[in-house]
């Protein structure tokens, strides 16, 4: 095998491959030979048949796996005789390929980068950290007790009011047509809590149970339903019932029905929670702040391939929002052109930074251990209070699931190797600056320190 390394420019590399036509006769009749052992042609044992016999009836698809292995050989002869690190798989072109003569092909390779990691210990960060008010622990308190509500009939033959439940049986319908959804038997709706479409709760207000009323409203243009959206609509609307929302009491017996010993220790429990996810506001801010650094700081090339496989999935997932109408608010109001480049400024940043962590990863040695996965398996289920054993479950019958959360994993075993060389400095911040990711937001509370210091 003959090995020539073209012209090449900045990440890719070329060569052009030739496979003596020797080796590749040797090859083919190598494996024509292993072959007719179990071959069994009529009128022959298996393992006898005649070896013209055989050639001429397997030999044409005997050549093209023999040519794909030796291809696939020499490729790998390329890579490492050359200590090539592909970005991705290289781009083969058969360029001669005629029965007795040699194969040439010709190789296309994009490789990743030489990156020079700096030292870690000058980098400067600010860890922004927030204490927990206590109105924040009462509402949460509050929050939790209204989950615990219940409701009582109203007895008294008295008008609906904002507040109430009201117990309700509808039927919608656009031009007198009902229209799919529009239907509903015994419904309790919270009069005030905007769950219908606008318009509807406030005209129940007033009426009495039992009585059936004409609500006239139109669906918003931006309705998920498109057939929907921006028409009129009358919803015939029977009042059965009105009930009232009794509020749960707040003492040591609602604490221990939430799993704390009393009131006291619900409150010290509900702190340490959101105290947790301060940290982990904190720790987004810590991590972007690094990454940003890493961004300026560091120039390389990066695979054009890989840019274009992260720009192909952002531009999917916008795609398939948009169609759903899912857009944010922000991007509802710009144009496609705007937001597509910006996307592609994105995947740059993703790739280059991926590129850079792994590099991080490798030179340092830091590997993925299964009490690395657990723990975040531990922390994604975390994030759903009261289902935790269900989340734990799903990943455990999950192979899946558990592979797809080793890279985040990974990644964020590597940040916290920085973190530990890099010089970090504690500084009190709002709550609300605490929770500010906007781009300005490490300016405002810089400007913040300078103020009040």
């Amino acid at each position: 095998m003959k090995i020539k390394e073209e012209k090449s420019k900045g990440l890719i590399k070329k060569y052009t491959v030739t496979i003596e036509a020797a080796d590749f006769a040797a090859n083919v009749d190598k494996k024509l030979a292993s072959v007719s052992k179990n071959i069994k042609l009529p009128g022959f044992r298996a393992g006898h048949a005649p070896k013209s016999m055989i050639e001429q009836k397997y030999r044409p698809s005997v050549l093209g796996e023999v040519l794909d292995d030796m291809i696939k050989d020499a490729v790998n002869e390329v890579i490492d005789s050359n200590k090539l690190r592909p970005a991705t798989t290289p781009d083969i072109k058969l360029d001669k390929f005629e029965d007795g003569k040699d194969i040439v092909f010709s190789m296309e390779a994009e490789v990743l980068p030489e990156i020079k990691l700096g030292d870690f210990s000058k980098i400067s960060l600010t860890k922004y950290t927030a204490e927990v008010p206590a109105e924040e622990v009462e509402k949460a308190i509050k929050y939790m007790a209204a989950s615990r509500r219940d409701s009582i009939k109203v007895e008294k033959n008295r008008a609906l009011k904002k507040g109430d439940i009201a117990v309700i049986d509808f039927v919608g319908s656009i031009d007198g047509v009902e229209f799919q959804g529009g239907k509903g038997n015994a419904y309790p709706l919270e009069i005030g809590s905007g769950s219908f479409i606008p318009g509807y709760e406030d005209q129940l207000i007033g009426h009495k149970a039992g009585e059936t009323v004409e609500v006239k409203t139109t669906f918003p243009k931006d309705y998920h339903a498109k057939d929907l959206a921006g028409k009129e609509a009358l919803f015939v609307t029977t009042i059965k019932e009105i009930r009232e929302i009794k509020e749960a009491e707040i003492n040591d017996e609602f604490a221990k029905s939430m799993g704390a010993k009393d009131l006291a220790d619900l409150k010290t429990q509900i702190s340490a929670r959101i105290s947790e996810d301060y940290g982990n506001a904190s720790r987004i801010k810590l991590k972007r702040d690094l990454l940003d650094i890493f961004d300026k700081e560091y120039k390389f090339e990066i695979p054009q391939k890989l840019i274009d496989a992260e720009y192909e999935i952002i531009e999917k997932q916008y795609k398939d929002a948009k169609a759903k109408n899912q857009l944010d608010e922000e991007d509802k109001n710009r144009s496609e052109k705007d937001i597509l480049a910006e996307y592609k400024e994105i995947a740059l940043r993703r790739v280059k930074l991926g590129l850079l962590l792994s590099e991080i990863g490798n030179s340092e040695k830091i590997t993925l251990t299964a009490d690395d996965v657990n723990k975040a398996i531990m922390n994604e289920a975390k994030r759903y209070p009261g289902q935790e054993k269900m989340v734990m479950d799903y990943y455990l019958k999950n192979k899946q699931a558990v592979e797809a959360i080793k890279a985040p994993a990974y990644e964020e075993k590597i940040v916290d190797f920085v973190l530990s060389k890099a010089k970090l400095s504690d500084k009190k911040v709002s709550v609300e600056e605490l929770y500010d990711f906007s781009e300005k937001a490490p300016a405002k509370a810089k400007k913040t320190t300078k103020k009040s210091a």
